[in-house]
């Protein structure tokens, strides 16, 4: 994307003329974890990123977007059997995210949204941007490229609704974002067909339960990989950036229910 709404590609002098109380400042949050044989570490943060870009450059002038830097480094302790995760603990993450809405209210945006692309974030940072909103009032949103299936999203019926980490909607993403970092050769199905049989302890059902990535399986991958394409991560990505489009529009009007 163009630099044009990066903000801190901004100089000193230009915030005050560039930042109002309509402006929304777009922090992508990813994470640096396992993804399976056949998968990099960067995957979350891949997609984040590129999805807050695409979609800042799509329609940021319209809702008046301003992208931050990306947070790589996030809470990812489910992946920590695997020596190349780097994750935050909840205490340290919280805090940074803290340090940063801190900062954020003083920039004369009143809108923060967390493009979070990593499921592990998403209870914490539930809790956090309600911390956000009482600490400094900012207006805080949450927002996912993909809804993860743990938390009510969509999954394929081949990865019977368990398709969390790894599978085929993230692998095909991540094969139209940057094939070169994709090896499909190495992809194999890990589906917890036992808990797709429950009714309420289940991914995405009444029930929650703490898990670990290699409860599943030794590859840390949960869902079905091996149909994964291009061409099914171009739409599924296009589909995304519409939709938070979408979502910005409403971001940008909103306020509490007046």
């Amino acid at each position: 994307m163009s630099s044009h709404r990066r903000l801190a590609d901004l100089r000193a002098s230009e915030l005050p003329g560039r930042l109002s109380d309509r402006s929304t400042l777009v922090l992508p949050l990813g994470a640096i974890e396992q993804h399976g044989p056949h998968l990099p570490y960067s995957t979350d943060l891949l997609v984040a990123q590129s999805a807050a870009e695409a979609t800042v450059e799509q329609c940021g002038d319209d809702h008046d977007l301003w992208l931050l830097p990306a947070l790589a480094y996030t809470k990812s302790n489910e992946h920590a059997w695997d020596t190349g995760t780097f994750w935050l603990s909840a205490t340290t993450m919280l805090s940074v995210l803290d340090d940063i809405g801190r900062c954020a209210a003083q920039t004369g945006a009143e809108r923060l949204a967390i493009l979070n692309g990593h499921g592990g974030n998403t209870s914490l940072l539930g809790m956090a941007c309600r911390e956000l909103r009482l600490k400094y009032g900012l207006k805080t949103f949450l927002l996912h490229p993909m809804v993860p299936p743990d938390h009510g999203g969509a999954s394929t019926g081949g990865e019977l609704g368990m398709g969390i980490h790894a599978g085929i909607d993230e692998t095909s993403m991540v094969m139209h974002l940057r094939p070169d970092l994709v090896d499909l050769t190495l992809a194999e199905r890990h589906v917890p067909e036992g808990l797709a049989q429950n009714k309420h302890v289940r991914f995405g059902g009444s029930v929650s339960f703490g898990w670990l990535s290699n409860d599943f399986g030794p590859s840390g991958v949960i869902g079905d990989p091996t149909g994964s394409n291009a061409a099914l991560g171009k739409r599924l990505f296009d589909s995304c950036v519409g939709s938070l489009c979408e979502a910005f529009g409403e971001i940008e009007r909103f306020d509490f229910g007046r």
